[in-house]
């Protein structure tokens, strides 16, 4: 059996990457995610929340990565098209070899700056 940390960075690995198909192979269906944003349920959610992030993935630097029996913690940067250097952690739940929940922690502020600009909107 693949322990946690293994799990959680074949799955960054992947998204980073701009393999956003292969990542979900490391998610349970029921996968519980709580983000900036809220709580996401279900695979088919949690794709439709990261995604769209995974495709606007410029460039990830992994900063730090810790893992037990049962959790992986990553921290990490990254480079998107609207907003340049953007750090974020997850810590993440496994259990048989699948990412069945995961906490993203990262500053909104920026995103939705840029979100703003992008309107013409000054901020």
């Amino acid at each position: 059996m693949t322990d946690p940390l293994t799990t959680a960075l074949a799955y960054h690995e992947a998204w980073t990457g701009h393999d956003f198909d292969r990542a979900m192979t490391h998610i349970a269906d029921d996968v519980v995610c709580d983000a900036p944003a809220g709580r996401i349920e279900g695979a088919e959610a949690f794709r439709a929340f990261m995604g769209p992030f995974s495709r606007i993935l410029v460039s990830s630097t992994l900063l730090a990565a810790f893992g037990d029996e049962r959790t992986a913690l990553l921290m990490y940067d990254t480079d998107t098209v609207p907003v340049r250097n953007a750090p974020a952690s997850e810590f993440l739940t496994v259990r048989d070899g699948l990412i069945t929940h995961l906490r993203i922690i990262f500053d909104r502020t920026p995103f939705d700056a840029a979100r703003l600009a992008a309107q013409g909107i000054p901020t």
